[in-house]
């Protein structure tokens, strides 16, 4: 019995595109895809009996069954303050919250079947594909900046991936991937244009509803580069609100270091998009390397989805990341410096409900320093 997917589907011209056919990317604009996919509602009263894992939501979901699943997802919520609780995200299989999207691209490829697999990653979704690609028995090859953790890539060639270091910053670094994804027989797993991951890590805010009893925070704060955690946040929140799961919609804050704002300066600036030609200190360094993004190619989706909830970008200084991380450890939670942009952000936070992402393990990174 021939296997039917839900089809890739250009936001920006509509152009479709059946995902067998292997084209990563909209060949008509060169914009990620998104997915057409009808979801049904969720029975909270059904999810006790479940699976203990993402695969729980299945109705939510374009794959079923999963071959790849190593137990990714359904992780603690802990309240740090009386307004701020932190959903421990680096308590996953590979260590972050990449492992929500990475299974669902190694479980597609899986089904597919193509002759290699390939990534572009500042190192925690490179870390996650690689583990599930070995999980699934496909051969991969992952691309990273030459600047990424020794201890991400370390990890990213224990789970057998062949790994390349580009020169340059993680736009080149995709660059380089890209060019890879264009030979015969590649699956191209980017968790920025594959849609499947969005999907995946959209169950991220499944599990706040299921552990809020049916409901969700006032407001959903998630750190910002490439937006793979905001737009899921934002397809699960459409999701929701769609099948009258939930009354009202959590506003989502947007979080991105300060020394790498392009999303949050284009915000506020009232634009729609990324401007044409980038600030000269887009890519400056950051210790929050996992968003230090420079042109997501989700700008457009992003920005729309931050103003549609009526939520907002904040920034955070490099000495209010160190600060965030040591405060952390201090209460028993060691996350590397990009897993802390959003407590550095809302700590002091007295007037909302909140939900932070503690999305990456301190021992991918070792303690943030001073230069």
């Amino acid at each position: 019995m021939e296997t039917t997917y839900p089809a890739y589907l250009c936001p920006v011209d509509g152009t479709r595109s059946p995902v067998d056919a292997y084209a990563w990317c909209c060949p008509v604009c060169r914009g990620p895809w998104d997915l057409v996919l009808d979801t049904s509602p969720v029975a909270l009263s059904s999810l006790p009996r479940r699976v203990n894992s993402l695969w729980r939501y299945e109705e939510a979901l374009p794959l079923s069954a999963p071959v790849t699943s190593l137990g990714e997802g359904r992780t603690p919520l802990v309240a740090l303050t009386p307004s701020v609780s932190a959903k421990l995200d680096f308590l996953m299989p590979t260590l972050s919250f990449k492992d929500r999207g990475a299974v669902m691209l190694a479980e597609l490829a899986r089904r597919l079947g193509p002759e290699r697999v390939v990534a572009d990653s500042s190192g925690n979704a490179g870390t996650a594909i690689a583990a599930y690609c070995a999980r699934a028995g496909l051969p991969c090859t992952v691309y990273v900046p030459e600047t990424t953790s020794p201890k991400k890539t370390e990890q990213i060639r224990a789970h057998g991936a062949h790994l390349v270091r580009v020169p340059g910053d993680r736009e080149a670094t995709a660059l380089a991937a890209r060019a890879a994804a264009g030979e015969p027989g590649t699956f191209y797993a980017s968790h920025v244009y594959n849609p499947y991951f969005l999907h995946g890590t959209k169950t991220y805010v499944y599990e706040l509803w299921e552990d809020l009893g049916g409901r969700l925070p006032e407001a959903i704060v998630v750190p910002v580069g490439n937006g793979t955690l905001l737009l899921g946040a934002a397809l699960a929140v459409a999701e929701l609100y769609g099948h009258g799961l939930i009354a009202e919609r959590p506003a989502l804050i947007a979080v991105q270091a300060e020394a790498v704002s392009p999303l949050a300066t284009a915000f506020h600036a009232g634009a729609d998009d990324l401007p044409a030609t980038p600030a000269a200190d887009l890519a400056a360094a950051t210790l929050a390397e996992g968003i230090a993004i420079p042109r997501p190619p989700r700008a457009r989706q992003i920005l729309r989805a931050v103003r549609d909830s009526g939520g907002t970008f904040l920034t955070v200084t490099e000495d209010q990341l160190r600060a965030a991380q040591l405060d952390l450890a201090a209460r028993g939670l060691f996350v590397e410096s990009t897993g802390v942009a959003c407590w550095a952000a809302t700590a002091d936070w007295t007037d909302r409900s909140v939900v932070v992402p503690l999305c990456g393990a301190g021992a991918k990174t070792g303690l943030a320093r001073e230069a």
